[in-house]
């Protein structure tokens, strides 16, 4: 995480055009890996999305292991992607983690001198508009005084409910999806997002937190075509993967 800004690189837009232009669905893989560099650094692009007060609330599991791809494959209702792709990767929506980000966006500030604007936002905007309470009584609470407040003057209207931590976190997860997909892609490869899955499954087989959101599954093919990952505040929150079957910081 940085908090100035940097002089802007020039940009080919061209070179842009041809990366979403080019970039397929596809429902078939070649059998070949991706290079661990490339990915890596593909996930990398994928945690630098804009989302919501940069509390990035999204995790990427990553499945090369034969074995379990095999059983992904069958909780992905036996999909022909799904049973050929070389590697999987589940894209995972965390609403319940906001707090713990929120933590580590004062812990790892690069300067020595906290704003004190930031510091007021992770230490008590955010707990009051991110927080639901117990049986969420809280965001009821925040629901009912929007309501009033909101017959005077502009007011946020949410979060206030569970339902809506996990709408609020899927909508910044899709955003590290699409980036995922164009890293992907112009490294010159391709990727297929899915949905038609377990989601029970899913979960259970990679262990992922139950209040964890399985958002999509990604197939990734290894070469161009004509043709699914938590993550942090810039590049210094660790990215959990799980490639095989335990997991492992890439």
């Amino acid at each position: 995480m940085t908090s100035k800004a940097s002089a802007l690189p020039d940009i080919d837009v061209e070179e842009f055009r041809k990366v979403v232009r080019s970039r397929r669905s596809i429902r078939r893989f070649k059998p070949d890996p991706i290079p661990r560099d490339v990915l890596s650094e593909c996930l990398e692009l994928a945690t630098l999305a804009p989302n919501s007060s940069n509390l990035q609330p999204w995790e990427f599991f990553v499945v090369e292991s034969a074995d379990l791809r095999a059983k992904l494959a069958t909780a992905c209702l036996g999909q022909n992607a799904a049973k050929t792709a070389p590697a999987l990767i589940a894209i995972v929506a965390r609403p319940d983690t906001w707090r713990k980000h929120a933590r580590q966006a004062l812990d790892e500030w690069p300067e020595a001198s906290l704003p004190p604007i930031v510091e007021k936002y992770y230490r008590t905007v955010a707990p009051i508009h991110y927080n639901q309470g117990p049986l969420g009584v809280f965001g009821l609470t925040k629901k009912a005084a929007g309501m009033a407040l909101g017959m005077l003057r502009p007011v946020p209207r949410g979060p206030s409910s569970t339902s809506d931590m996990k709408v609020w976190a899927t909508k910044s997860t899709a955003l590290a999806a699409q980036n995922l997909m164009l890293a992907l892609r112009a490294h010159g490869y391709d990727s297929c997002p899915m949905e038609g899955f377990d989601e029970c499954r899913v979960k259970s087989l990679l262990k992922i937190h139950r209040k964890g959101l399985v958002t999509m599954y990604w197939r990734r093919v290894n070469a161009p075509t004509t043709a699914f990952i938590t993550a942090s505040t810039g590049s210094t929150r660790t990215n959990w993967c799980i490639t095989c079957d335990s997991p492992h910081p890439l």
